[in-house]
């Protein structure tokens, strides 16, 4: 790549790719080093994490202060958040204990979800039966404890990925949701080797350098180029951890934008035993560099995260399609794994 720093000492963010355009078919074949049993190992060691029965519901922006309730069913749990003026969060059933109106279609007056079927109001405390659950707003994203989904030791908070610095950084989050369970979209986290051949439009040459070795050495590292234009990349070289049963995040360890993350959330929305499993991907990316002109992009975020959201969107339309694959052999019991 080439990117030679000018008279002042700056280095252009982009390179220009060698060789040209990518050739999808000429690109070393990957399947050898996927190794089926090595992506089940670290999902199984992902699986046995504890998450404190945690679950990522919502973007923070997604539960405004003073806003309308949102709703989410997780587990098959039906599930309610709203804020108070001040920004108060408040989490619980989305049924209302009085005769099972949806509580997510409810109105928040002065800080009291109100029902809108016969005006029982909640404050967010217990009431007639309904007991608030435990959230958690980290800034990006908002977490509710589900003890009975979980069925896990509960944790007083839930274990949040380190990030870079809320001042310094430009977030945004994209939910999808597609028919499988949350360990089908791990796996396909955990398969850092599909990303040039599934998704030629925004990945080139990628090189998986290091793969797990165990608990104490749990990270794949891979050498990536993000596609910008046709001739124009992004090299990086970035490192994939799962800290929890649900969730996956990719660290950018060197070059542009070194200690970006992206985070990859799997929220199961059935229960244990529903026979067509839903899941949503709740994934945030928070970026950061230390280019002066970032500051510019901060100042920009209302207009960049719909972009940022477009581009993950793309990437889970056909990331999906791999995890509802793996669930459908799955069922069947056609899996070759």
């Amino acid at each position: 790549m080439n990117g030679l720093p000018g008279p002042s000492g700056w280095r252009p963010p982009l390179r220009r790719r060698r060789g040209g355009r990518p050739n999808w078919a000429a690109q070393p074949s990957t399947w050898r080093a996927a190794r089926p049993a090595l992506i089940a190992d670290a999902l199984k060691r992902a699986s046995a994490r504890p998450s404190g029965n945690w679950f990522v519901v919502a973007a923070s922006r997604e539960v405004r202060p003073g806003g309308p309730p949102f709703g989410r069913t997780v587990g098959g749990a039906e599930v309610v958040l709203w804020r108070t003026a001040a920004g108060e969060l408040h989490a619980g059933p989305g049924i209302c204990p009085h005769l099972g109106a949806p509580l997510r279609d409810s109105r928040v007056v002065c800080g009291t979800l109100v029902c809108h079927w016969h005006g029982l109001a909640l404050d967010g405390g217990p009431f007639a039966g309904w007991e608030p659950y435990p959230a958690y707003d980290d800034g990006v994203l908002v977490w509710v404890r589900l003890d009975a989904v979980g069925g896990e030791e509960p944790t007083r908070r839930p274990v949040v990925p380190r990030r870079p610095a809320a001042g310094g950084a430009l977030d945004a989050v994209c939910t999808a949701e597609g028919r499988c369970e949350p360990q089908d979209v791990v796996a396909n986290r955990l398969d850092p080797w599909h990303g040039a051949w599934f998704h030629p439009y925004s990945f080139v040459d990628l090189t998986v350098v290091r793969a797990p070795r165990g608990e104490d050495d749990d990270a794949f590292v891979v050498d990536v180029s993000f596609r910008v234009t046709r001739r124009c990349v992004v090299p990086v070289r970035a490192e994939f951890t799962a800290p929890g049963p649900r969730t996956v995040v990719m660290r950018i360890a060197e070059g542009e934008g070194a200690g970006s993350v992206v985070e990859t959330h799997a929220t199961p929305l059935t229960g244990g035993a529903d026979e067509r499993p839903r899941t949503a991907v709740i994934e945030a990316v928070v970026a950061a560099s230390d280019r002066p002109g970032f500051a510019l992009a901060r100042a920009a975020a209302p207009a960049l995260r719909p972009l940022v959201r477009r581009t993950a969107a793309r990437l889970w339309r056909d990331d999906l399609a791999y995890a509802e694959r793996r669930w459908q052999l799955r069922a069947s019991g056609r899996f070759p794994g």
